[in-house]
């Protein structure tokens, strides 16, 4: 009953806290029944259709600016979004995909920190007959039926690519380290997978960590704070699995008095633009949310039309380094 009061509490609390970040955002509406937020006055479409965010933490800024895109871009295809966050939270993250049954949203776009503890909250909202999109972060194939659509980056891909790149920058061998995404998150296992595949045999991988709760740029630095401590002048470079968090492991490197370490990232955030135009990050793999977010809005009204979408939607990635950064837009979060 505690555990269940607490949820309760946690979920009234982002609620609330979601619309005074967002004020004006599309949780109102004006008379005429478009979105009176950020995309209003774009679009004449009758908001006919209810749907959900449901993410990890508005902490973290990739989802921060994800419901900001969903909320400019929802009016367009008809919909009225909510967002419900859990900072991290599983059990308030299922507490809004149970709200979203219980008040028959039309659809809900998920973004876990942990799969495998909404499998059985999603797998009730399939029931209801509720879209159920994932966004960013794709179900194991043994889930995958209990999803309508996914949109996202092939974090594989990416992790491969950024192996590649090592590898090519490398041609006689090199020893890295890896600083890994929050432990268990769907990205964080592509993301360490796909590099190891990437990567060539004369690459060594000294040590991996991965951040013990979240996404967040001060286990980063920790983490490599121990690496430098365990291995010094033999790390030749270091696989982020972020560009916030490569932002804590280039502050490590600096207060250590290394220089020349070549650091990766991923995401094509504005931290990874600078830090990749200062040189201090070699690469920074790039994804784009607003195009997640676009194309979770458009298969969730095309199957609300009665038709159907494409199970699987890959959003290609960006390799942003110093060479190829002008050829990029400049990144909005």
């Amino acid at each position: 009953m505690k555990n269940g009061m607490r949820v309760l509490a946690l979920l009234a609390i982002f609620i609330i806290a979601a619309g005074a970040v967002f004020a004006g955002g599309n949780r109102q509406q004006s008379q005429s029944g478009t979105s009176s937020g950020a995309a209003a006055g774009t679009s004449t479409t009758p908001l006919q259709y209810r749907a959900a965010f449901i993410t990890q933490a508005m902490s973290n800024e990739s989802q921060a600016f994800s419901w900001r895109e969903f909320q400019r871009l929802a009016p367009q295809f008809g919909f009225r979004m909510t967002m419900f966050a859990g900072e991290n939270e599983p059990a308030v993250e299922v507490a809004g995909i149970e709200q979203a049954i219980a008040e028959r949203y039309n659809a809900i776009f998920i973004n876990p920190s942990s799969i495998e503890s909404i499998i059985p909250a999603i797998t009730r909202a399939k029931q209801a007959g509720i879209i159920v999109g994932m966004y960013s972060s794709l179900l194991p194939e043994e889930y995958q039926h209990l999803m309508d659509f996914f949109c996202g980056s092939d974090d594989f891909l990416g992790g491969q690519q950024a192996g590649q790149f090592v590898s090519q920058n490398f041609p006689n061998g090199a020893r890295f380290v890896e600083v890994g995404g929050q432990a268990g998150h769907d990205a964080q296992i592509k993301r360490h997978d796909g590099f190891r595949a990437g990567i060539s045999r004369n690459i060594t991988i000294l040590d991996s960590q991965n951040a013990p709760t979240g996404w967040n740029t001060h286990e980063a630095q920790a983490i490599m704070e121990d690496f430098i401590v365990k291995y010094g002048n033999q790390i030749d470079g270091v696989w982020c699995h972020w560009d916030n968090g490569a932002s804590g492991v280039i502050q490590a490197l600096q207060n250590a008095g290394r220089t020349g370490v070549f650091v990766i990232g991923y995401d094509g955030n504005r931290t990874g633009y600078a830090q990749v135009r200062a040189g201090t990050q070699a690469l920074s793999v790039g994804q784009s949310f607003t195009n997640m977010a676009y194309h979770s809005l458009n298969n969730a009204r095309t199957m609300l039309q009665g038709v159907s979408v494409p199970k699987i939607n890959w959003i290609p990635v960006d390799m942003v380094t110093k060479q190829s950064i002008d050829s990029f837009p400049t990144p909005e979060w």
